[in-house]
Formats: C-alpha cells, structure tokens, sequence
C-alpha cells in the first residue's frame, strides 16, 4: 500500500494535546466548573425545536454576530464567529500568514498561536517574557522595529501565566507593527482591563475572546474577535462556507440574555482564585503567581511533576508544565468549585509535605 507524506514542514510536529485521565478531580482544562442555568438551556431548545435543520445555517451568523456586536457597544460588521476562539486564530492566519510570513510570539504562552502559525506555513519569531511574564514594551518595540512580522500575538491574560498585560504595553506594540496585532482575551472577563478600547478602523489590532469559559459552553466551541470593519470583511472571504452551525450560533445569541448569571459565576471564580492564591502563597515550598484569569500557575520548589503524579494519584488533575522553557517545575490549576477546590489544596499539602 502506497502512502503520501505530509507537507515536509509538517512531517515532525506533534498535535496538541490536553491529556484527560480518570481522576474525581480535573482541574487542567480551565473550563468553568458549572453548567449554564436550565433557564439558557429551556430558551435554547426552544428555538432549536423551531430551526429549519433541514436548510444551511445563516453563512455570516449575522444574528449572533449583531447580538454580540450590541454588548461590546460595537457594529456587527466589526465581529467575526468561528467554532472557538482558536479557529478565529486559524482563519487570521489563513488570511493574514502564511509561506514569508511571520508571526510574533512572546513565551512562553499560549501553544497554539505557534501550533496554528506552523500548521498555516506561517514562520515565527520567538521573543521572551520577563521573570514576572510581562512583556518589556521597548525590547518588543524595538524587536517590531527590527524584524517588521506580519502578525504580532499578544495574550493578556497569558496562558499559561494568568498576567494581565498593560493596556500601554499592547498600544505600544500596536504602534510599532507594521501588520497585525492579535489580543487573545480567552480569558478576558477574568481581568481588570482589556485591549477592546484599541481596535478602530485606524488600527490593525484585534480581540478574541470564547465563550467556552464565563459563558459554561466549552463543549459547543464558540469563539468570536472584535476588530476593524476592513479587517473582517477579509476573514468572511476566507472561512470555510456554513462554517458555524445553528447550534451554536443560537446558543450564542441567547447566552447574552444571561449576562447576569455569566457574571455572577465570574465573581464567584475571581473570589475563589484569591482563595486559592493566598493558601498557596502559605506554603513555602509553592511560588504562586498573581493571576487575572480562571487559574493559577505556580513552582514547586524541587519538582513540578512529581507533585502533579502525587495530585494524580490524590483524584486531582491539573495541567503539567514543568517541562516547559520558562515555566520549569510549574503546574497550572484551574479554578473549580469551592469543593474541587479544596480537595486540590489538601492534596497539595500533602504531596509537598512528602518531598
């Protein structure tokens, strides 16, 4: 049998993975801990039960993108929708990367804003985050101004770092680059600040956020970016056709009727992750850092990974970086519920006291 090789730039990379086991405990994903109110899933099935599923979805989501457009005090024209926020990443860089292209990246971060670039053929310039996982401002510009990418990634918070990045840091940045700015706001809701007061028709900058995390509809995969007029007409020629199925986008529009609910389980989280944040900050063994997302990234003194197997092995899973450039001996812990949560602290108090 005859076999066809990949793309020769492909033949080596390895997929992207978020390993799942059977533990009472997972805490690794970032998802929200609770479910969307019944009241949301009465609404959406409703309208489900109304939907000719026997024609395509509307092609530019033109409702959802209108409802979403209406909550930001902005104009549909200026929103783009895909199935999460990383396929809003991929159809950017579909249209705006590619072969001689480059991308921006500051680590560490995020992993699939370089997993996309490379998959698109777009090549990258790895730049470094501080001790403190901010971004210097004048070794970026400066960096900008040098290297002139196509495309510049910033991630605020930072995943996996939970840093909230300046405002002045990112219009500094905006400033300088020649192409576009990406604002990956996955976890914007969680902060104290955002990017959107930037995006303007004079600017190539851009904010994505999800709806997988503040709005509980991770398993529905909805992403969206606010961004120029311009900018967005251009990623409507370049999706894939019905590329967003009713589904979805009637999930989305009814969520916003929610807004109540969604901040509600926002300031629970927030006051959860302080929770949190303060019992690590007693332990003497764990180095946490502040975070302005749904998760904390912290150092175990003296082994990352053997703390995590010792959570494993405890019912609790949290996500492993203790291999990564940059975050040596950290593991991330998403927030969960005020149980979830303390099951993770005792079983951490544990595994530290063994070592």
């Amino acid at each position: 049998m005859s076999r066809i090789a990949p793309r020769a730039d492909l033949q080596d990379l390895a997929g992207y993975h978020s390993p799942q086991l059977d533990v009472s405990v997972r805490l690794n994903t970032n998802e929200s801990p609770y479910p969307p109110p019944p009241e949301f899933l009465d609404a959406w099935l409703r309208e489900l039960r109304a939907a000719d599923l026997h024609r395509y979805p509307d092609r530019l989501a033109g409702a959802l993108r209108q409802a979403i457009a209406e909550r930001f005090d902005r104009s549909a024209d200026e929103v783009f929708a895909a199935n999460g926020s990383n396929e809003v990443l991929q159809t950017l860089l579909l249209t705006y990367g590619g072969p001689d292209r480059r991308a921006l990246i500051f680590e560490p971060t995020y992993a699939l804003h370089a997993h996309i670039s490379r998959l698109t053929g777009t090549r990258t310039i790895t730049a470094h985050r501080g001790d403190d996982f901010l971004i210097d401002p004048r070794s970026a510009v400066s960096l900008i101004e040098r290297e002139q990418p196509e495309i510049v990634f910033i991630c605020s918070p930072n995943n996996p770092s939970g840093t909230i990045e300046p405002v002045d840091t990112i219009a500094a940045i905006a400033d300088a680059a020649p192409g576009l700015v990406v604002v990956d706001e996955a976890y914007g809701e969680f902060a104290t600040t955002s990017a959107l007061s930037l995006v303007s028709e004079e600017r190539a900058v851009v904010v994505t956020r999800t709806y997988s995390k503040v709005w509980s509809l991770a398993a529905l995969r909805l992403g969206f970016l606010v961004g120029p007029t311009w900018l967005v007409a251009e990623l409507d020629k370049v999706v894939l056709p019905y590329h967003l199925d009713v589904s979805t986008q009637t999930a989305g529009r009814v969520a916003l009727n929610f807004v109540a609910d969604m901040e509600s389980r926002v300031s629970r989280l927030v006051e959860e992750r302080e929770r949190l944040f303060r019992a690590l900050q007693d332990l003497s063994e764990i180095t946490v850092f502040p975070s302005g997302a749904n998760f904390l990234l912290f150092r175990c003194h003296g082994g990352g990974h053997a703390v995590w197997q010792a959570l494993v092995d405890d019912g609790v899973l949290v996500r492993d970086f203790s291999s990564w450039p940059g975050v040596e001996d950290c593991l991330r812990v998403t927030i969960g519920t005020p149980e979830e949560n303390d099951h993770f602290l005792a079983g951490l108090r544990a595994a530290v006291a063994r070592k």
